[in-house]
This record gives C-alpha cells, structure tokens and sequence, in this order.
C-alpha cells in the first residue's frame, strides 16, 4: 500500500468519481440529436468533447501505470483523429454504442484514474505540458477536465449547470492557488479556464494551472 504525503488530500480518487457521476448525470439528459453539433465556443461537437474527457482520464491514469513516471514524457500511444480539427486522442467511443454507450467509456476511464492515484505513491511526479504533478494534481485535472469540459457541452442560459461547489473549490485550490474566489466557486472555476468573464474580470485569454505538489510550494515560500 502507498505511503500517503498527505493525511487527506485536497483531491482523491472519491473526488474524481463524485465529478464523473456529476457530468454522466446531466450529459444523460442532453437529446440524441445534439451530440454531433457543436459544443459551447470550442470547434469540437459535444462528442468529441466528451471523447476528449475520456481521454484525458485515461492518459493520465496511465502515467500512475509506470515504475518510474517522472522518467517516462508520454505514454508512448498512437494519437488519431477522426477529422481535421477535431481532438487528437487515444481512444475512441464506438458510435454504434450511442450517447449512453460513450458515457460508459467516461465513467469506465474516471474509474481508472481514481483507482490509479488512489494507489500511487503520494510522492511520485509524472510530466504533463504545464510542470510535473503528483497524483493528488493529475487528480484535480481530471476533475477540472470533466466539469468544464461538462459546461461546454450543456451551456444554456436559459437551464444553467452547476456541480457540487466543494469539488470546484478543491479543484482551485490545487490548481489555480492564484486565483481569488469570487462569487461561486463554480464562476470562478469557469473565469479561471477562460469560459467567461465577470464584471470585475475581463475573460482570460490565455490560461493554466499549477501542478506542482503543495509542499513544493509551501518550501518555495518559507511554509512549513
């Protein structure tokens, strides 16, 4: 059993399965018609949207699946795409199995990453584009990557989402520690990934978050 560097981290595995089950619930519900339009202002239709959540999932369980995942870039897969300008992944839900069969492959590759960082080495890093993380950070992108991605594809002025506030706080917490809460923190998660603007913050054009571990930052500033 791995040791944990933190007695109860801010995102865990419980996390990452309480933001899919959120996401599989309200996506159930949009009409089998819409899932080949697009999704919110991305380029990509509320399939390959959702795709893309599955994969991100995935891969970033995988990096957990190494001896050494700090020593390996990437998961040396095929990357495809089904069409010029949609999203390049690794896995692909079979269109014949519906709307419900592709929520299927979300929860099954949710289920992989909160098993994975469950059972990781609190302390181990694994790479990704914006700075190495530890399994608690790879956790928090997977929530942060269903939820948004969830919002693009359900958007409705007129029937807005919102999921759990305490998973979203977690998640800002992790990932953005530079940005103040403001509102709820379900806003402020979606001002900090440049889905909207607020009166008192233009949108963010250009975003990321911070993966590196808490106690790294908590050196870099004198903590203990």
């Amino acid at each position: 059993m791995a040791q944990s560097a933190e007695k109860n981290p801010l995102v865990s595995g419980d996390h990452i399965r309480q933001a899919v089950a959120c996401c599989v619930d309200v996506l159930e519900s949009v009409p089998t018609a819409l899932w080949h339009e697009r999704a919110g202002n991305l380029e990509w239709t509320r399939w390959e949207t959702v795709e893309h959540i599955a994969d991100d999932l995935l891969t970033y369980a995988l990096r957990f699946g190494l001896a050494r995942p700090i020593a390996v870039p990437r998961v040396p897969l095929r990357v495809s795409g089904d069409r010029p300008g949609g999203p390049a992944n690794v896995i692909f839900a079979d269109q014949e199995a519906g709307p419900l069969g592709l929520l299927t492959v979300v929860q099954a590759c949710g289920g992989l990453l909160a098993a994975a960082v469950d059972i990781a080495d609190a302390t181990a890093l694994a790479p990704h584009v914006f700075g190495a993380s530890d399994p608690e950070g790879f956790a928090a992108m997977g929530v942060v990557e269903a939820l948004v991605h969830t919002h693009d594809v359900v958007q409705r002025p007129d029937r807005p989402w919102e999921p759990p506030q305490d998973l979203c706080e977690r998640a800002l917490a992790r990932l953005f520690p530079d940005v103040p809460v403001i509102g709820s923190a379900w806003s402020t998660l979606l001002w900090a990934t440049g889905r909207i603007e607020t009166p008192d913050r233009p949108r963010r054009m250009d975003w990321r978050w911070h993966g590196a571990p808490l106690a790294e930052r908590r050196q870099a500033h004198g903590q203990t």
